[in-house]
């Protein structure tokens, strides 16, 4: 078995040309940056990652790619959930070959399961796989990995830690209880940034955080602060990151804000493989607006033309503001206001 994950991994997303195709040349420069601007570790095929919207063998592709261009600077956790065990264990073992450190492996999807369907299915995965896995759960888009489950999963030393996306930190702490006591080695990952600091303290290794795709030394420098001891500045730096963390998930349909977000630090991400209405369209352009003036308080990108509106934490009146100030700022320039 590998070492426990720690840190800051990057679920990063993955550039597009206009055709829909995979930019990888931009793929290539965006995990250079990543890298460099100190992720602990890369997670592509993740939900930021939007991996259902890839065949298999792009999944494919993509872990390939970014295993080539990382060459070892970090550990990869390859995302390799598939609709079912089989093609499930052949990720597994093609990404093993490609060069990948551990998988992530969500809880069945679209069926709703009881507690012991999810440990049979990842009882199977466990008995076969050639690589480490890290179970993913993520209770809003799948079958609900319960305290149970995940100590009974623990019992495999395939299975060496958790991704939790729920948010709960009660939910956190009950399978570190349970866990913990028995597996030393096992690694507990937060998948919610808005409460990663809290999680660290309690307990947690690391965080598999989608801003770090936007704001990858922000993250590593708040990692490394709580970790330090250094709570005070800590604790600072957690509350700033709900005001941006808000914005870019709450703002539109995940992960479109998170994209913005990314063309906004230099990377063209390409058109969504989700169609967007005009509304959308139109929504996305102001939005953007919005998350530059907070990427601009953070010293990362300079403030729209039109200056940035007052924010008030309401993200929906904030939109409507940065839009109001646009016009203004763009009857003025064509001479139709003073």
């Amino acid at each position: 078995m590998g070492t426990r994950l720690k840190g800051v991994f990057c679920p990063h997303m993955v550039p597009l040309h206009q055709d829909g195709s995979i930019n990888e040349e931009e793929l290539r420069r965006y995990l250079d940056w990543l890298i460099a601007q100190g992720v602990h570790g890369l997670y592509p095929n993740g939900s930021s990652g939007e991996f259902l919207r890839f065949t298999a063998e792009e999944r494919r592709r993509i872990i390939q790619i970014v295993c080539d261009q990382t060459a070892g600077r970090v550990p990869i956790l390859a995302g390799a959930a598939e609709a079912n065990v089989r093609e499930t264990v052949r990720a597994c073992e093609t990404y093993l070959e490609y060069g990948a450190t551990a998988v992530a492996i969500v809880s069945p999807y679209y069926y709703k399961l009881s507690p012991e369907s999810v440990y049979a299915f990842f009882r199977e995965i466990a008995l076969n796989s050639p690589i480490d896995i890290t179970l993913y759960n993520i209770p809003m888009f799948a079958s609900p990995i319960d305290v149970p489950t995940v100590a009974r999963l623990a019992e495999f030393p395939r299975i060496t830690g958790i991704k939790d996306s729920s948010g709960d930190m009660a939910h956190m702490l009950r399978m570190i209880h349970a866990v913990r006591p028995h597996r030393e080695d096992f690694s507990f990952l937060c998948g919610w940034e808005a409460a990663l600091v809290p999680m660290l303290l309690m307990g947690c290794d690391g965080g598999t955080n989608g801003m770090s795709g936007v704001i990858p030394e922000f993250l590593k420098t708040m990692y490394e602060q709580t970790v330090a001891g250094n709570l005070d500045d800590a604790r600072k730096m957690q509350m700033r990151l709900i005001e941006f963390f808000d914005a870019v998930v709450f703002s539109a349909d995940f992960p479109e804000g998170l994209r913005s977000a990314v063309e906004l630090r230099g990377f063209d991400m390409g058109p969504s493989r989700q169609p967007l209405s005009d509304k959308q369209v139109v929504d996305r352009g102001a939005m953007q607006r919005v998350l530059r003036c907070i990427l601009a308080d953070y010293g990362y990108t300079d403030q729209p033309p039109e200056g940035c509106a007052t924010r008030t934490g309401n993200f929906p009146n904030d939109r409507v503001e940065q839009i109001t100030r646009g016009v203004i700022d763009e009857l003025k320039r064509r001479g139709r206001m003073e």
